[in-house]
């Protein structure tokens, strides 16, 4: 398998150098600096490319293209925008880039309560906290209906919360959220989300899978002409946010996609952390079942809570993730596939030595730095057994 790191560009932290000693070969990024929506001119590939092949990596997988809200729901004028999305994946396979993933979630990328969550042993994880999320949902958004979108007791429980909470902490949370995550595509403040969010009515998962359809329609046969493999990423959380529907969750939400176009470039990034929130995926059944079609892999782990809907990150070979069966049923998908896949470790834990430098939450070097030699352990140990 070709194992790759996630790089933010020339403001990363973490530097080239430092992801070539890691033993990656391959670089995972994006032109993050350009807004949605707008084509990456092939000047500005190739000189990223040029950069990434100086450090004697090689720039295997864009993470992402963003697809703009507009296609997301359909409104007037979307067919350009996703044209300008199509002109872009002409322009990566013309530098030699091949490999795409992208996302359908609206609003929101992958969201999380808590970004520096304190571990037993003192590392720092991201979290998704139901009672949290609750309290920004019903309290702070205060998004009409919101309450019935909570079990009772996590509202029960969001309500006290908030009553204790202070201004300061309350800010916190509603930054965390919406003002953008690492990698994330777009950023709000609270009156910027309540008029996007307002744009989502009368949008259910029915119709935003339909939009999707549509999208993949225009886009997949011009990624099938120029030889350029698409990965949709899944929803992350796996279920409906702030009345935000979801559609790429499970089993049957891959299918579906698959299902929209039949086409070689018509494929999916399995991320083991996004799709292992939910208890009724079956991630080394659903690998098996979707081998062929699978274009990128997303290695991590993440442990559900009590409650069932809150989670963290754990480490890569823990948590609720069979990391052995998957590494089983990735290689069983490169030789059903014939060619190398990519994979990254993500989310890594924030550990003592990252935590005294700058790091960025979720992609420290250390916390990544180990996940990636569990995995490559786990790997190669697979491989030799056959």
């Amino acid at each position: 398998m070709i194992e790759t790191w996630r790089w933010f560009g020339p403001n990363d932290p973490v530097t080239l150098d430092d992801i070539r000693q890691a033993g990656a070969t391959g670089i995972v990024t994006a032109l993050h600096e350009l807004p949605n929506g707008t084509v990456w001119p092939l000047e500005a590939i190739a000189a990223r490319r040029d950069m990434i092949a100086a450090a004697g990596l090689t720039w295997e997988v864009v993470e992402s293209v963003p697809v703009h809200e507009d296609i997301k729901r359909a409104a007037p004028g979307w067919e350009d925008k996703a044209e300008a999305w199509a002109q872009s994946i002409r322009n990566l396979a013309a530098c030699g880039i091949r490999t795409v993933c992208y996302n359908f979630m609206p609003l929101l990328d992958w969201t999380r309560t808590d970004l520096t969550y304190a571990l037993s042993d003192g590392a720092l994880c991201l979290r998704y906290d139901a009672v949290d999320a609750a309290v920004f949902d019903i309290h702070i958004l205060a998004r009409e209906g919101a309450e019935a979108d909570h079990r009772p007791e996590i509202a029960a429980k969001a309500a006290t919360r908030f009553a204790q909470m202070s201004e300061e902490a309350q800010d916190a949370l509603t930054r965390t959220i919406i003002a953008g995550l690492p990698g994330a595509e777009e950023s709000f403040d609270l009156d910027g989300f309540r008029a996007h969010l307002a744009m989502y009515d009368g949008i259910d998962a029915a119709r935003l899978r339909a939009n999707l359809a549509a999208f993949l329609a225009r886009v997949v046969p011009v990624a099938e002409e120029v030889g350029v493999r698409l990965g949709v990423h899944p929803d992350d959380p796996p279920f409906p946010i702030f009345g935000l529907p979801r559609v790429v969750s499970t089993a049957n939400d891959l299918q579906a996609i698959l299902d929209m176009v039949e086409s070689p470039a018509n494929g999916l990034t399995f991320c083991t952390g996004s799709l292992g929130v939910r208890a009724d995926n079956d991630l080394p059944t659903m690998l098996a079942r979707f081998g062929k079609h699978v274009n990128f892999l997303h290695l991590r782990a993440t442990l559900r809570e009590e409650d069932g809907v809150s989670f963290h990150e754990a480490p890569h070979l823990y948590g609720d993730v069979d990391m052995v069966a998957i590494g089983q049923a990735a290689l069983a998908a490169e030789a059903q596939q014939g060619r190398a896949l990519p994979f990254r470790p993500d989310h890594g834990h924030m550990l003592a030595h990252d935590q005294r430098v700058t790091s960025t939450p979720g992609y420290p070097y250390i916390g990544r730095l180990r996940g990636l030699a569990e995995l490559r352990g786990v790997l190669h140990t697979l491989a030799r057994l056959g």
